[in-house]
């Protein structure tokens, strides 16, 4: 699929790390390191602005050696670029870590995937079919 981007940046375009990949890494489009306190969170430019086909999105998700390592992860996760979005894509990141998180320009900071949607007509019912879970939820089901 095609899908027409503008790079502002000073990277070169999100890319695929591996031909398996499902997800592109995002870099921190910005001039200088920035300090991210513990328990802090940031909006961190890209450069990057996109026009996605109607009918996807493009979902932003944590990178998980940040997560795992640094105790870094994406806020709103995952967050989504609509397809009539034309503005800077941005990751507000937040450090839920005790330890400062230094992000360097360039850095790679959460990936991104684009996906296909479906639109939902709602059929208004007054009652749902029964299944084995039921109302089952939040753990019910196991751990």
């Amino acid at each position: 699929m095609k899908v027409r981007i503008v790079n502002k940046s000073n990277h070169r375009l999100p890319a695929y790390s591996t031909s398996l990949s499902a997800g592109m890494d995002l870099k921190a489009n910005i001039d200088e390191p920035m300090l991210l306190k513990p328990l802090e969170r940031t909006l961190v430019p890209t450069g990057i602005y996109i026009a996605l086909p109607e009918g996807y999105e493009a979902q932003i998700r944590p990178r998980s050696g940040l997560a795992a390592k640094y105790g870094i992860t994406v806020l709103n996760s995952p967050g989504t670029v609509d397809a009539d979005y034309r503005g800077e894509v941005k990751v507000i990141l937040v450090n839920l870590s005790s330890e400062p998180f230094l992000i360097n320009p360039g850095e790679r900071i959460a990936q991104m995937i684009v996906a296909r949607y479906e639109k939902v007509d709602w059929e208004e019912v007054r009652s749902l079919d029964d299944t084995e879970r039921g109302e089952g939820g939040f753990g019910s089901t196991g751990r």
